[in-house]
């Protein structure tokens, strides 16, 4: 099959997360089509996580290339910037305050983000309820994408951006994601200033980080008077369940954790004890480095699907310069294959140094100094 012009091919995105809805957008503001399929039954369907940082020499270039870059500095909180690093009692021992007009990486939640790019296609773009089984056909195409309800859907490109445990990812990898020996539990503090105001002076308005060698803190605060905490151990990935317990048994966590931050003072101890329903667990996950794959000329992957790495400040920033990037090949390529050559020569070498650079990395979280945790909390 001669590879399609991509104004005239049928151009499959597989997940509406940042990085899928970026490269749908770009990809219309230069008239080209594009679907995309995302496994959620409708946009509400699940909370879409913390807040980010959208760095001005890659998140934002991708919003400058979809026209979102004024909306989503009208949504972003630049005092969102602050980080404070703290010692176990709540000492403050560095703090980064950013300057009045300081626009270098401010943050947005992720559903607002979500939000101001799904309000930007045209449409009908999004097919939700479409979770992605595998992807068939021969290399050349035409590919045949098999959903779980049974339906398929025949198309000429397929660009993964379906995270972590992305069902594209085999038709041109077999790399899984390993477990990088760091785990995560995450709680939720709502109406902060009124019902947690010892836990909101403790975080100021943006994150603050604590840490002893072994286990550490990450709180973030979000829009809306909400904080996450993100309790971080190293231990199993299966630590909850080898101590005997289920995600759901709250107290009994709760328990074991005041055992292990038995050290902390009573003050960041409540970052525990005062967190508004259950933990979420979440253990982190990195795909092997370097990654990579031969070229196909029907298939290609963006983000976590391509470049899977530790929560430090690159996540979503890499994948919507990744969506910018492809999109802006298909715009100027002759044929898909061209666009996706061209687009992988950019990616794979920019995220494998990326990848290299914080191979084993999760360590980080758990060290006294200071981590530049960016733009990620860990959904990914």
């Amino acid at each position: 099959m001669t590879s399609p012009n991509p104004a005239h091919a049928r151009i499959s995105v597989i997940g509406a997360g940042p990085g899928g809805l970026t490269c749908a957008r770009i990809l219309q503001r230069h008239g080209i089509a594009v679907t995309v399929y995302d496994r959620d039954a409708g946009p509400d369907a699940r909370n879409q996580g913390g807040t980010l940082d959208l760095h001005a020499d890659n998140g934002q270039i991708a919003l400058r290339e979809a026209g979102l870059l004024d909306e989503f500095f009208r949504l972003a909180r630049p005092e969102g910037q602050e980080m404070r690093q703290m010692d176990l009692t709540g000492r403050i021992t560095s703090h980064q305050v950013p300057e009045p007009d300081e626009l270098f990486k401010p943050e947005i939640d992720r559903g607002q983000l979500r939000d101001l790019l799904l309000g930007s296609l045209e449409p009908g773009t999004v097919r939700w309820g479409h979770g992605l089984d595998r992807v068939s056909g021969p290399a050349q195409g035409p590919r045949l994408l098999h959903f779980t309800d049974g339906t398929t859907v025949e198309t000429d490109l397929v660009i993964g951006a379906d995270g972590a445990y992305s069902r594209v990812r085999p038709a041109v990898s077999p790399a899984v994601p390993e477990y990088s020996g760091v785990s995560f539990l995450e709680a939720w503090f709502s109406d902060v200033e009124a019902r947690h105001p010892e836990i909101a002076e403790l975080v100021g308005q943006g994150g603050a980080h604590a840490a002893d060698g072994e286990r550490g803190m990450f709180a973030q605060r979000n829009s809306n008077d909400h904080i996450r905490v993100y309790l971080i151990q190293r231990a199993p990935a299966d630590w909850i369940t080898v101590s005997g317990l289920t995600p759901t048994d709250t107290g009994a966590i709760r328990a074991l954790l005041l055992e292990r931050y038995a050290r902390w003072s009573p003050r960041m101890k409540q970052m525990i004890t005062d967190n508004d329903g259950p933990y979420v667990d979440r253990p982190i996950f990195a795909l092997p480095v370097p990654h990579t794959w031969e070229h196909n000329p029907t298939v290609t992957l963006l983000g976590d699907a391509a470049h899977l790495m530790p929560p430090l400040g690159v996540g979503v920033n890499l994948a919507m310069l990744d969506a910018s990037d492809l999109a802006l090949a298909l715009a100027n390529a002759a044929t898909v294959d061209d666009a996706v050559h061209a687009y992988e020569k950019t990616m794979l070498p920019r995220s494998v140094e990326t990848a290299q650079a914080l191979e084993g990395a999760a360590e980080h979280l758990l060290a006294t100094e200071f981590p530049d945790f960016g733009d990620d909390d860990p959904q990914h």
